[in-house]
Parts: structure tokens; C-alpha cells; sequence
């Protein structure tokens, strides 16, 4: 039997190519879970949103990882590397027009609740859409 070998401080470990392979980890499922039902995010939801969280959302995610933990190993990598590739980039680049599309079905319901605008500033034209 061969003695465990010492790394020299000086001395990096191997490097690899790749990234390390997504893992799944349903604890982290679990504590957003539980983090929904405080009382802490329930009334910080109501105050952003108006409404409390009913969690659904969290308790999918929590199915989905128990769900995938009976799959093989192989497999659940392969699903996993898909949705990483799957979803949309952090910043999404918009034209002008496509921008100010997206504003206006965001925030126009602020708009029209809001007081009058002064004479200098006009409203967006009503589009066909509504």
C-alpha cells in the first residue's frame, strides 16, 4: 500500500476542462419552501405585489427535484445541462421599438392611474393591441 501523497503548496491541482457537472440539491428547494410560508415573505409580497405568496411555485420546484433524484445519475445531468442552456440571457437586448413595446405593457396601468400629465408631456398613441 502506497502512502497518501502530500500536496507541495507551490504545486496547483490539476486542472479540468470542463465546468463540474450541475448537481441537484432539493435541501435548497426545501429552504425556499419554508423562507415562503415566514411571515417576513408573505407580508414583504403583499407590500411589493399587493397579494400574499400562495408558494405554488416553490412547491413545484420541490416536486420537480424529488422527481428528477429517482432518475440516474446520467440522465439528471443531461436534463440539468438542457434547462441551464434553455434559459433566457440575464440582459436582453431589445431594439427601440421593442423596448418601448415592453415598457408600455409593463407600466401602463401606473400611467393611466396617475394624475394628468402637464401639457409639454403626451401619452404614448393608443395602439390596435389592448
Amino acid at each position: 500500500m502506497q502512502p497518501a501523497r502530500i500536496m507541495d503548496p507551490k504545486e496547483k491541482p490539476e486542472a479540468t476542462s470542463s465546468p463540474p457537472p450541475p448537481r441537484l440539491d432539493c435541501i435548497k428547494c426545501f429552504d425556499m419552501l419554508w423562507f415562503c410560508y415566514s411571515p417576513f415573505h408573505q407580508m414583504q409580497n403583499y407590500y411589493r405585489h399587493g397579494e400574499f405568496d400562495n408558494c405554488f411555485g416553490k412547491w413545484g420546484d420541490l416536486v420537480d427535484c424529488l422527481t428528477l433524484k429517482t432518475k440516474r445519475a446520467a440522465e439528471v445531468e443531461e436534463i440539468l445541462i438542457a434547462r441551464e442552456k434553455a434559459k433566457p440571457h440575464i440582459w436582453t437586448y431589445r431594439t427601440v421599438d421593442e423596448a418601448s413595446e415592453n415598457w408600455w405593457r409593463m407600466y401602463k396601468h401606473f400611467v393611466m392611474l396617475s394624475r394628468p400629465l402637464s401639457s409639454s408631456a403626451q401619452l404614448r398613441p393608443k395602439s390596435n393591441e389592448s
